[in-house]
């Protein structure tokens, strides 16, 4: 097995068990065994498990950022589409919350790179909204409601967060609409 096979096959063990059991919980001996790749292949690939976590974030804003454009992309009404996106990302079988808020949850400021990576998605993304908002001071109360809808639908599981968040940024985009 390749260096590339083996990293792909690490990040996507790694990736299901942090999900299902958090990032502290796994061990690298469990990432071994979910993954097939010896572990000395596995550190080769890895020399940390920050850098591990690192890479499975990187790869996990790669997914989210390209899902959510290429979906709101296709829709007429694109600050409404996100938080259809939303109802449907947090309605899949898997959903387990924000990798991201559930990384900074964990880890913190305790693993600096994986704390870059955090934030750096938390910016790109509220960069895209504020795009697709047309406004920075708009972009930022939808980026607000999309975090505090992912963080209600992680914690109890109802993709209808998204719907309710979606009724604020009805509001939100009257507002601003009609300059009140």
């Amino acid at each position: 097995m390749d260096l590339d096979e083996a990293r792909v096959r690490v990040l996507d063990a790694a990736g299901e068990l942090f999900a299902a059991r958090g990032i502290q919980a796994v061990g690298m001996d469990a990432i071994r065994a979910g993954s097939g790749v010896s572990l000395k292949r596995l550190y080769q690939c890895f020399p940390a498990k920050g850098d591990l976590v690192e890479a499975w974030l990187r790869r996990r804003d790669a997914w989210w950022r390209q899902s959510l454009a290429d979906y709101v992309g296709t829709r007429s009404d694109p600050v409404l589409a996100v938080f259809d996106w939303l109802r449907r990302w947090f309605g899949e079988e898997d959903f387990r919350g924000c990798a991201f808020l559930n990384a900074w949850g964990e880890l913190g400021e305790s693993v600096p790179g994986v704390a870059r990576v955090v934030r750096e998605h938390k910016d790109l993304v509220r960069a895209y909204l504020r795009s697709v908002a047309g406004s920075d001071d708009l972009g930022d109360q939808i980026f607000t409601l999309v975090e505090g809808a992912t963080v209600i639908a992680g914690v109890t599981g109802d993709p209808e967060a998204a719907g309710r968040a979606q009724a604020a940024a009805r509001t939100l985009l009257r507002t601003s609409s009609s300059g009140g």
